[in-house]
């Protein structure tokens, strides 16, 4: 048993109702020695309900008080006491017997209802916590359907039979690179499969390059981790390249960083 159980579940209210198994008592008694927040806070529920007994108490009838002045005067005349007067006694007896049944329903009453809205409270708490986690995973639904759907749309394009696979292998500055251009002049399409590419530190990007008449124009940054990207055609492109740039790419390439290039 641990303090946030004890908080979550009701235990310190059911310990103080009397409602609590023998068994979880004296375990919570001994947490409550040892754990001076969970005692502090025991002693403060136990100061609130005080409270909220005291401020729901009954005042006794009227007559009680009326009678028992009357009781006490015949007492101190020395009447004689017969039966009318033990019943009048009887009945004051009641009244009391009445008001301190009435007053015990009434703090009983009062600290059920501290314990019902403090359960409440914690049932609030939970549903807006449930709520909030219902929202994030319908958010995380529809990020993964646009993601899905965005994946098909790329897997069609890249099985149209217009399109033409390129390999582009590393030289050697990234010996181990390998990426696959799917290239559909029909529909101007480029698509790039970069997965075979090495690794690069946080401060580097890969870019593609379009090779026009001798002028490098930019195809587009290369998404680090992505199965497939969707980069810029480029009308009477020669060859297709690929540089190590700084992070966010160049508007020049970095001719002395180029790893792989592919005739079209």
């Amino acid at each position: 048993m641990d303090r946030k159980k004890i908080i979550e579940d009701g235990l310190l209210e059911r310990y103080l109702l009397g409602e609590l198994p023998e068994n979880l008592c004296s375990e919570l008694e001994q947490l409550l020695q040892n754990d001076s927040s969970l005692k502090e806070m025991y002693s403060q529920m136990e100061s609130d309900f005080e409270q909220l007994a005291m401020d729901n108490a009954i005042p006794p009838p009227s007559d009680v008080k009326t009678s028992l002045k009357e009781q006490i005067n015949r007492m101190s005349k020395g009447e004689q006491q017969g039966d009318p007067k033990i019943r009048s006694m009887v009945t004051s007896k009641n009244y009391s017997k009445n008001f301190l049944v009435a007053a015990s329903l009434a703090a009983l009453l009062a600290v059920s209802s501290f314990w019902l809205y403090s359960r409440w409270q914690q049932a609030e708490a939970s549903l807006k916590l449930v709520q909030q986690q219902t929202t994030s995973l319908q958010e995380r639904v529809v990020i993964l359907e646009s993601s899905v759907e965005e994946s098909e749309n790329s897997f069609r394009k890249i099985n149209n039979p217009n399109v033409i696979p390129l390999l582009l292998k590393g030289n050697e500055i990234s010996p181990q690179s390998k990426a696959i251009a799917f290239v559909n002049h029909a529909e101007k399409e480029v698509i790039l499969n970069p997965q075979g590419l090495s690794p690069l530190d946080q401060d580097h990007d890969y870019q593609m390059w379009a090779d026009v008449d001798g002028e490098m124009i930019n195809m587009g940054i290369i998404p680090k981790n992505n199965m497939l990207v969707a980069l810029k055609y480029i009308d009477d492109a020669a060859s297709i390249n690929i540089t190590i740039e700084p992070l966010g790419g160049s508007e020049h390439p970095t001719v002395e960083r180029l790893i792989s290039s592919v005739v079209l």
